[in-house]
C-alpha cells in the first residue's frame, strides 16, 4: 500500500541546516588545527611565523600561559620540533559560561628547513608569550661572494 506524505518545506529546510551545521563543524575543527595524536588524543597545531635571513632562521610561535621550561623543542637532521600542553582551568559548578573559545590540551608543530643549521648554536628565548628560536645556518650553505680578477694576457713568444 502506498502512502501519501504531505511535503513539508520547512522540515526540509531544518534537514538541511542539520546537515550544513555538521559540515561547519567539521570544517572549523580542521581549520583550529585539531588532530588526533598518540593515545586519540586531540593536538592542537601550533601556528609559527618563519622567517630568513642571510645567517639565520627565526622561528616564533604565540605560545601564552605557559612556561618556557614546560616546553619541549627538538631538532633533529633539519626537522625542528615544538611541543607543550596548556591545562584546563578548574571551572566551578556554579559558574555559567556566555562564550568560552580558549582552546586547551596538546599542542605539536614539526617543521622541516631547507638548509641545514648550526644545530648547536640554536638560541631559545621566551618573551611575553613568545618564544622565539634564532636558527644560525651552517657555514656551509651560507652564500659566498666570489671576487672576479683581470686576467692575464698571454704571452707569445
Amino acid at each position: 500500500m502506498t502512502r501519501i506524505v504531505r511535503w513539508d518545506p520547512f522540515r526540509d529546510m531544518l534537514a538541511m541546516r542539520t546537515q550544513m551545521d555538521r559540515i561547519m563543524d567539521e570544517w572549523l575543527k580542521e581549520s583550529n588545527g585539531a588532530e588526533n595524536g598518540e593515545n586519540g588524543q586531540s593536538t592542537m597545531r601550533l601556528p609559527l611565523d618563519v622567517s630568513e635571513n642571510e645567517n639565520n632562521f627565526v622561528v616564533k610561535a604565540s605560545v601564552p600561559g605557559i612556561n618556557p621550561e614546560d616546553l619541549e623543542i627538538n631538532f633533529n637532521d633539519k626537522m625542528l620540533t615544538i611541543q607543550g600542553e596548556t591545562k584546563e582551568e578548574r571551572v566551578d559548578e556554579n559558574e555559567r559560561y556566555h562564550l568560552r573559545e580558549r582552546r586547551f590540551g596538546r599542542f605539536v608543530r614539526s617543521m622541516t628547513l631547507p638548509v641545514a643549521v648550526n644545530a648547536d648554536a640554536i638560541d631559545a628565548q621566551y618573551d611575553n608569550g613568545v618564544l622565539i628560536l634564532t636558527l644560525p645556518k651552517a657555514e656551509e650553505t651560507k652564500p659566498r661572494k666570489i671576487n672576479v680578477r683581470n686576467a692575464q694576457p698571454l704571452v707569445e713568444g
